[in-house]
């Protein structure tokens, strides 16, 4: 278990299936593995974070990933949704995206990303990138979820 007592809960949020399956990979060699809800665009990932529908007993994730670049609802307007929903903005949010372009980095951390990271695309350091992830949100920093959970 991490320091929640329980597997962590990941929400990732990406609509490129094979990015997902390497993070999904990536979370599963973990010890122990955490709990991956994966969303393929921002408004499943809204309903999900927000219960709503089918996703009425979704969990709260402890920490999101999410890629910027979604179909109809981009990230940052995803991210921006969670950071202005005071039931939601709590949630740390870390932005993985295939573009390190400084626009697309400042207008993340603008609208209050937690942290941005550029995918690595070599599978060996895309796994070191989630490892880094894991050890710093899940086990290095204290989160909203360790007291109110």
């Amino acid at each position: 278990m991490h320091k929640l007592g329980r597997p962590a809960r990941i929400l990732l949020i990406d609509d490129n299936r094979g990015d997902a399956i390497l993070a999904e990979r990536a979370f599963r060699e973990l010890q122990p593995p955490p709990e991956v809800t994966t969303a393929s665009t921002g408004e499943a990932a809204l309903a999900i974070l927000k219960r709503e529908g089918e996703h009425a007993d979704a969990v709260t994730p402890d920490v999101v990933l999410l890629d910027l670049g979604l179909p109809r609802m981009s990230g940052l307007e995803v991210l921006t949704a969670i950071k202005t929903d005071s039931a939601l903005q709590h949630i740390p949010v870390i932005v993985m995206s295939a573009y390190g372009a400084g626009q697309n980095v400042l207008k993340a951390y603008q609208t209050h990303a937690n942290a941005y990271l550029v995918k690595p695309s070599d599978l060996n350091q895309y796994r070191d990138t989630i490892a880094t992830v894991e050890k710093f949100f899940l086990g290095t920093a204290a989160l909203p979820a360790m007291t109110h959970d």
